[in-house]
């Protein structure tokens, strides 16, 4: 079932977002001239909650959607960066929170027929305030302390946009049983 890479050409490169169009060879025979391919660093997101089981969100402007919106920390993880490394990094920079005990909880792609990254979801329990926000350039971040049922609300009424922090939520409070 796996296509043959006939040609590829890049049409546009940037640091988080790279273009490509594929000649690709389907199984029977059809040759594909043009198939686009959108190159992205891979990502990472946290569920962070605190001793007190608090979750600990972010609030910033998203200009695609033209809305403020609540959301899990996320980020790009850095050439040769390991991803739990980066979302440490991520949780810190944009939370000034840290610590605490880490899982993976899963890893899932935007959309795997036109993008070749995946994000990893991951999940920390028991992070602590331990330092000051580092915000780059670009980031204007507000963070938000919210109650588990206030997360649980916001995913029920549709309030959380960004599907690649929906999909570790739900799974997270389907294995709570809610």
């Amino acid at each position: 079932m796996k296509w043959e890479l006939v040609d590829s050409e890049y049409l546009f490169e940037r640091p988080w977002l790279t273009v490509r169009r594929d000649t690709v060879r389907l199984p029977d025979g059809t040759v594909h001239p043009e198939y686009y391919v959108l190159e992205y660093p891979r990502w990472i997101n946290v569920i962070a909650i605190t001793g007190d089981g608090r979750f600990v969100m972010v609030r910033q402007y998203r200009h695609g959607l033209g809305i403020v919106a609540d959301e899990l920390c996320a980020g790009v993880v850095e050439e040769g960066e390991d991803t739990l490394e980066a979302a440490r990094r991520e949780l810190l920079e944009e939370t000034g929170f840290g610590g605490g005990e880490w899982e993976l909880s899963m890893v899932i792609s935007a959309n795997p027929g036109s993008q070749n990254n995946l994000s990893y979801c991951y999940i920390a329990r028991g992070v602590e305030k331990i330092a000051d926000q580092h915000l780059d350039k670009t980031e204007d971040i507000e963070v938000v302390l919210m109650t588990e049922d206030e997360v649980y609300a916001m995913l029920r009424r549709d309030g959380l946009k960004q599907a690649l922090m929906c999909a570790p939520l739900w799974k997270y409070f389907a294995l709570k049983g809610r």
